[in-house]
């Protein structure tokens, strides 16, 4: 046999020898990324060009810079999952007699801390009173939650705690302006009747995206995206951004706007396409028994185990029954989680309350451990619990009064989301 064939061999007996130190492929409920059910072929095309664009690294040429946090959507969104706490976002602002201030005219409300080289990045200002870190979330199945009806938010509010529960969620109201008149209108559905979504309600239209639910749908989440974090202009937001704290006027040479409009709907087809976070081991008994116990200590009177869709012009959003464990609304979480910061109508202790699912794969995103809450402070799930405070406080009380075998089964119930 020749040297050639021989060498042939001994490369697949190689290959094959390999088959039991390599790691199997991981299972499908174990990942978080992939569409949706019921794409057409079209809808797939254009759902595999988004996640090449939500992936792609952006550099100066592209007109990334000369501020900017990152270069690209997943460098935050590993995996399409929660971000690690090294590349959290940091804004600010300053609380004031006429309200809370976001320091526009000094680079406000977001840093850009990072710059291309021989420029100067941005750092917190003086007179900030009010400082916030964010982890960024994951993005799976946020079509769902976009497809949402406004109704359904008003219906889930209760401001004024009316039913007594000390529950008392509230939607977030922002003023209208140009650039939420372009997102909403671009975006905007009409089946069987007028838009459910993104309609002012007496000027105001209802965020549901974000921290502090500041964006009304994932048009205006990923423009924002595309200039605060990265420093790339759009048609709706086509302005450069500079380090104004050093006066440095400094732009590019890359014609405006540096990202199409086909680009971006591409990403805002992907983000809307994209699965819900799978369920694992949901029929096994402590599974089943910990929801019991979830639902006995008022958890779901904030994380809503069931939302409906409306109207979507994508089959598989539309009209279906989801479980988020959200209610999209804002509720004053406590002393603990009060950093002073705030947007839009909530206070600075308030936060929109956080979809549970695919919280058991946070780890996997994360580097192999879990960085929960708005700034991944807490590493487990316990300790985020014990971040509850507010109206989260009875919760709290009551899930440290199970017994340790009871919240043994509650976490494991949580990490089947």
């Amino acid at each position: 046999m020749s040297r050639r064939v021989w060498a042939a061999v001994g490369l697949g007996l190689g290959l094959a020898g390999c088959d039991g130190l390599l790691p199997s492929a991981p299972r499908s409920d174990e990942v978080l990324d992939g569409p949706v059910d019921g794409l057409n072929g079209a809808q797939l095309a254009t759902h595999a060009k988004g996640d090449e664009q939500f992936n792609r690294v952006l550099g100066a040429g592209e007109g990334a810079g000369p501020l900017f946090v990152a270069t690209a959507c997943a460098a935050c969104h590993a995996g399409d999952g929660k971000g690690h706490p090294v590349f959290n976002l940091t804004r600010f602002g300053r609380m004031g007699a006429g309200g809370f201030d976001p320091m526009r005219a000094l680079g406000g409300p977001q840093i850009q801390n990072r710059a291309v080289p021989g420029y100067i990045a941005e750092v917190v200002p003086n007179g900030a009173t009010g400082i916030a870190v964010f982890t960024a979330p994951a993005v799976t199945g946020l079509g769902l939650l976009e497809a949402v009806d406004d109704t359904t938010l008003l219906r889930l509010a209760d401001s004024t705690d009316a039913d007594g529960d000390g529950i008392s969620g509230r939607v977030q109201l922002l003023d209208e302006n140009d650039l939420l008149v372009g997102v909403t209108s671009l975006e905007a559905v009409v089946a069987d009747g007028p838009p459910t979504r993104g309609v002012p309600i007496a000027g105001k239209y209802i965020g549901r995206f974000g921290k502090k639910g500041v964006s009304v749908n994932l048009l205006h989440q990923a423009v924002t995206a595309y200039h605060e974090d990265m420093r790339l202009t759009t048609e709706l937001i086509p302005t450069d951004l500079f380090n104004r704290q050093v006066g440095n006027f400094a732009s590019d040479d890359v014609p405006d706007p540096e990202i199409s409009s086909s680009t971006v709907g591409a990403v805002v087809f992907y983000l809307k396409t994209l699965r819900p976070p799978p369920r694992r081991h949901a029929g096994a008994q402590d599974v089943l028994a910990g929801e019991a116990l979830f639902a006995q200590v008022g958890c779901g009177g904030c994380h809503a185990s069931t939302l409906r869709t409306g109207a979507s012009a994508v089959a598989p959003l539309d009209r279906v029954e989801f479980h988020p464990y959200t209610d999209l609304l804002l509720h004053d979480m406590g002393a603990d989680l009060d950093d002073g910061y705030t947007e839009g109508v909530a206070l600075p202790s308030e936060w929109r309350t956080a979809p549970l699912w695919g919280i058991g794969l946070a780890a996997a995103s994360q580097g192999g451990r879990m960085h929960l809450l708005h700034d991944g402070r807490a590493t487990s799930l316990r300790g985020a619990i014990g971040f509850h405070g507010g109206e989260g406080a009875a919760s709290r009380a009551a899930f440290s009064a199970l017994t340790p075998a009871q919240q043994d089964l509650l976490l494991r119930f949580l990490e089947s989301l």
